[in-house]
């Protein structure tokens, strides 16, 4: 290979999805079950306005407002409802990305690029924390998780940070976590805000409208806190690649100037504001979903050989003792249910009524 490659690169594993069938007939009907989206697409209505205004209030040939003003101060009046917060959130506490994962790269670049820097993250959690900053070449010090509930061992923690040959200038934590669903505890939530303020805290709140669990009042109240949330998951959003950060102005000012221009979509920006606009209708789902889960969890806690966890995401993880976890997620997939096999264990989105009934027959089904 060229050696004007990273050779720390060329042996990193890419972050990877659902793949292609290849080789035997693919099943008839694919439950897409492995990657945490909403099963339901956008209200045909929505899509037609979304289309009338792509063809009448959009030009292909400019470029996009490379400053989104009226959608951040959109998701400014959303975060106040949400969280409660009377109207303490301004459009200037908020930052736009092209997903998370572009604002979790951002805050990496701001923090621990050009001069010594590591990130903290608990196991199991979202890998792409630990695949971004090792892109950056930046070191990730993992610390464990409790082995039957997955909280956090802060004691660990806080060891690890001392003792971290390079300093640990971001940690980072999922509110509820994916793959394992938990939700951060009062211990481990106490033990945030107690670190110091050179350290930045940042919080993914992801699947907060499924879990209603927020920091966002922390934010306000301590000046090394980042929450960032997506339209991917409840929203609908998924295929315009819109997140968004919420932090004390001090910050977004600077990821202000990390983040590329123009690096949200005319359409995206138009579609995320639209669907605020409309969140009554829909987040009316999420009750169906939360319904879908307790049923599906309830399902698989009557196959002795699986292990699962209580949720309060959109999705369920569970680990089976026999047959492995891998045979599992390998006899699913090709009866056409795609989950993810994942820090150990399996992670099944909540999918429609009938998606959910597909992989509760066919699960109970492989064990017996």
């Amino acid at each position: 290979m060229s050696s004007f490659l990273r050779p720390d690169l060329l042996a990193l594993s890419a972050y990877s999805t659902h793949a292609p069938e290849t080789g035997a007939e693919p099943p008839a009907v694919i439950d897409v079950l492995d990657t945490n989206e909403c099963p339901y697409d956008l209200p045909e209505p929505l899509k037609e306005k979304l289309g009338w205004i792509y063809r009448h209030d959009i030009a292909a040939n400019r470029y996009p407002a490379s400053d989104p003003q009226a959608l951040r101060r959109a998701i400014a009046g959303y975060v106040n409802e949400s969280g409660q917060i009377s109207g303490a959130i301004t459009a200037e506490h908020i930052s736009v990305g092209n997903g998370s994962d572009e604002l979790i790269r951002s805050l990496l670049i701001a923090t621990c690029t050009g001069r010594a820097g590591a990130i903290l993250v608990a196991e199991p959690t979202f890998s792409m924390y630990a695949i971004l900053a090792q892109t950056l070449g930046i070191p990730v010090v993992k610390v464990p998780r409790a082995e039957s509930t997955f909280a956090v061992d802060v004691v660990a923690a806080q060891q690890a940070i001392a003792t971290s040959e390079v300093p640990v200038r971001v940690v980072f934590m999922v509110h509820p976590n994916s793959p394992t669903a938990n939700p951060l505890t009062a211990a481990e939530l106490d033990w945030l805000r107690q670190l110091p303020s050179d350290i930045l805290v940042v919080v993914d709140e992801a699947y907060f409208e499924f879990s209603q669990h927020t920091t966002v009042a922390d934010v306000l109240q301590r000046p090394n806190w980042v929450v960032t949330r997506t339209f991917s998951k409840a929203f609908r959003l998924a295929a315009h690649r819109v997140g968004y950060a919420i932090a004390p102005t001090s910050i977004i000012q600077v990821l202000e100037k990390v983040r590329l221009p123009y690096n949200l979509s005319s359409f995206s920006q138009v579609a995320a504001t639209l669907a605020l606009a409309h969140r009554e209708d829909l987040l009316a789902a999420i009750p169906e979903v939360l319904a879908e889960r307790d049923r599906l969890f309830a399902a698989l806690q009557t196959i002795p050989a699986m292990q699962v966890w209580p949720s309060a995401a959109n999705f369920l993880y569970a680990r089976s003792t026999q047959p492995s976890n891998q045979a599992v997620f390998e006899a699913l997939r090709q009866q056409g249910t795609y989950i993810r096999h994942t820090g150990g264990g399996l992670r099944i989105t909540v999918g429609s009524p009938d998606e959910n009934a597909r992989t509760g027959d066919r699960l109970q089904a492989l064990f017996a």
